[in-house]
């Protein structure tokens, strides 16, 4: 395992210059050449990113979605409402764009609706997909060609979001690999296919990374799981956003996962990293308790141990999936703690109301922890901490 003093020096060094500030993204330039780009949802995680941006580079954007959002959306964006689940698409009809970026869909049938629509209508079709499309049992790693998963219950084309919703473990990942395949049907060479890893950043609101930051900066004793050496993959949703904005601008068409960070990071690298991004002034420390005990206490991984797979999970492949294609295609990655200290800043702003149902997303509630570390000291007449 890397030197967990070594590694938390240096992520202190960079930490200390994101907390006072001093790690800023240079400005954004704009692109060669202006698009009209159609986003269908754009209210979302990503969707605002990539209106910001693709606004920044000079591009006119158009949104389509419900109309439900609340002043997200910056002046100089066009608005179309209809609702996908309804069919309810004629706002499309009868326009052009140089390409559309697909976010929100879960289902087949809404690719087919856009599809019969938008096919002529477009040079580019971005479907933004998922990791979870891949079949991670007997794999130890994923790339493009990895085996996917498939459904074999009927015709997806017939499933509802009110399906998807009743069997979201079972049905998320099938259903995106069948709408993947009718993007393709529809739109061929022209699609493009984005598979993205957990997405973080500010505006997460599953808490699924942010957990990590928001814990650590409450400092104490931290329930850490594993033994810190399970791999971890996230993408900042800036990140995801901007660089399908590029790829737009450059035409690049084919499937790529979009999976982070650059290098294989591990569990103690994720949470050393987030602690050296903060300004070290409250005491803690991390207590590293074996996944078999945690099954034992019945604390899960990914929902109560966010970002977590331990390497004897049959998903474990999930957390290393190839990102060469997409860096070689322009992903680039901004460091941990620029994304754990923005994450807790966006939180920190929400009320306390929002707070309070953001938190039950994921992790283990405080007096949960307190129990689990207390049960796992017992079990081992007390066991040291990492701090």
């Amino acid at each position: 395992m890397t030197d967990r003093r070594d590694f938390l020096r240096h992520s202190a060094i960079v930490g200390g210059a994101l907390a006072l500030g001093l790690h800023r993204r240079p400005p954004v330039s704009p692109a060669t050449k202006s698009l009209n780009l159609l986003i269908l949802g754009g209210t979302g995680l990503t969707g605002p990113f990539q209106v910001r941006y693709a606004l920044a580079r000079g591009h006119k954007v158009t949104v389509f979605n419900r109309g439900r959002h609340n002043d997200r959306l910056p002046a100089g964006v066009t608005e179309l409402v209809g609702d996908r689940n309804l069919h309810q698409l004629d706002p499309l009809k009868g326009k052009a764009w140089d390409a559309v970026i697909d976010n929100p869909t879960s289902v087949p049938f809404w690719v087919k609706d856009a599809g019969e629509v938008l096919r002529d209508k477009t040079k580019q079709y971005v479907f933004i997909s998922t990791i979870s499309v891949y079949q991670t049992k007997g794999q130890t790693a994923l790339d493009e060609s990895s085996p996917l998963m498939q459904y074999t219950k009927g015709d997806p084309l017939a499933l509802t979001i009110q399906d998807l919703m009743k069997d979201i473990e079972g049905l998320y990942g099938p259903m995106k690999v069948a709408s993947e395949r009718e993007a393709v049907k529809w739109f061929g060479d022209r699609t493009t296919i984005i598979r993205p890893t957990l997405i973080a950043g500010p505006g997460d609101d599953s808490f699924r990374f942010t957990y990590w930051p928001y814990r650590i900066a409450k400092g104490g004793e931290i329930l850490a799981p594993g033994d810190g050496l399970d791999h971890v993959q996230i993408i900042d949703a800036r990140d995801l956003a901007e660089w399908t904005i590029r790829v737009v601008e450059n035409g690049t068409t084919g499937t790529f996962n979009a999976a982070g960070p650059a290098s294989p990071m591990t569990m103690a690298e994720q949470l050393y990293g987030i602690r050296g991004a903060f300004d070290g002034t409250r005491e803690l420390s991390f207590t590293w308790v074996p996944s078999d005990f945690l099954t034992t206490q019945k604390v899960a991984p990914w929902g109560d141990m966010p970002t977590w797979i331990p390497r004897n999970d049959p998903d474990y492949a999930g957390a290393n999936a190839s990102n060469a294609r997409a860096k070689s295609a322009g992903l680039t990655f901004r460091p941990l703690g620029a994304t754990a200290v923005d994450s807790l800043a966006w939180f920190n702003a929400l009320t306390a109301n929002v707070q309070e149902k953001v938190v039950k997303n994921a992790g283990l509630p405080a007096e949960r922890e307190r129990d689990v570390l207390a049960a796992w000291h017992a079990n081992k007449g007390g066991a040291k901490s990492d701090r």
